[in-house]
């Protein structure tokens, strides 16, 4: 099995940051994209960024500029760098990776419980 645990969410005024970060553990072989997911209240779960084992990266719009990811793939961790945070960045952040376990039957999507960031105006 495989577990992804988030870390790093918290309260922060409005123009502040916060680091989030998400250790993946198990039966992993590799990972491929590891991507951050936010979901605000009352709306639908939607990406964040994403970035491959080989570092390359997409920002959705609303985070350009402002939020920065990156992984460990020795340690099978992903952060993201949270800068200039807004009121309407408030959510909770999922983490997600595409793991191809020891099982070796293909990359398959895991979830981590969610953490959840709350900005104030």
């Amino acid at each position: 099995q495989v577990q992804l645990v988030e870390s790093g969410g918290g309260f922060v005024q409005a123009g502040g940051s916060l680091r989030l970060s998400c250790a993946a553990s198990g039966t992993i072989s590799s990972i491929n994209v590891m991507r951050w997911y936010r979901q605000a209240p009352g709306k639908q779960r939607e990406l964040v960024a994403q970035i491959t084992s080989g570092g390359s990266t997409i920002y959705e719009d609303y985070v350009k500029g402002r939020f920065t990811i990156s992984r460990d793939n020795a340690k099978n961790t992903v952060n993201l760098q949270m800068n200039s945070l807004k009121p309407e960045d408030t959510a909770v952040y999922y983490c997600h990776a595409d793991v191809v376990t020891t099982m070796g039957i293909g990359a398959r999507g895991y979830w981590g419980q969610g953490t959840q960031v709350t900005v104030s105006s």
